[in-house]
């Protein structure tokens, strides 16, 4: 049985989305990093840099969403989540890597300078500039969605499953205002069937 550690509304939605639409099953391991238990001995074990997700299969222990992401497609084929040509396969990576470093990371600024930091840490100024930079790599991937369905080649691949989580991240900083192509494209990505639950809920079943 695959083991998933994490709990919403972290990365590790982006994981359970892959592990959906495989059709897999797995045990979710909840691990609440706001009361420290990421630091647990028997966790840091498992990855000592005190993060969420990782995943567990057999004698595999893989941390990082969009490697775990990857590594899921690539060992399940069949469900052809990874381009055949080079060219798109290219491509995928590219997209993948500018969710996560581009669009993904002022994110991550404006969580710690809002409510993970202690108080006396925070940065507000900051927090402007992150969403003044979010907003301007958004532009950029709703340009390259405006005849697009997916962000590569004509079906899904692994780099929809990242970006559909990240831009959810981008929604509830409401930095998508004034990406229209994106908001629906957000929209079919979690009308289907397979789709994990939303940011929002996972926060909304935290406080439950």
């Amino acid at each position: 049985m695959i083991k998933l550690y994490g709990t919403p509304p972290t990365r590790v939605i982006r994981v359970m989305w892959l592990l959906n639409e495989l059709g897999l099953e797995y045990e979710i391991h909840h691990v609440d990093l706001l009361k420290g238990e990421a630091q647990r001995e028997d966790f840091l074990a498992l990855n000592p840099a005190a993060k969420v997700p990782v995943l567990v299969d057999g004698d595999l222990v893989l941390t990082e969403s969009a490697a775990i992401q990857l590594y899921l497609a690539e060992k399940y084929p069949q469900a052809g989540f990874i381009p055949d040509s080079l060219e798109e396969r290219a491509q995928m990576y590219r997209w993948i890597f500018f969710l996560m470093t581009e669009i993904e990371q002022p994110l991550w600024r404006i969580s710690r300078h809002t409510f993970l930091y202690p108080e006396n840490k925070r940065l507000p100024q900051d927090v402007e500039l992150a969403k003044q930079e979010c907003r301007e790599m958004v532009s950029v991937l709703e340009r390259h969605m405006e005849d697009r369905d997916f962000i590569v080649g004509n079906r899904p691949s692994v780099a929809d499953f990242n970006a559909a989580y990240t831009l959810d991240w981008v929604n509830t900083e409401a930095l998508l205002d004034a990406a229209p192509r994106l908001r629906e494209y957000l929209k079919t990505m979690y009308a289907r069937p397979a789709a994990p639950m939303t940011i929002a809920e996972g926060f909304a079943a935290m406080e439950g």
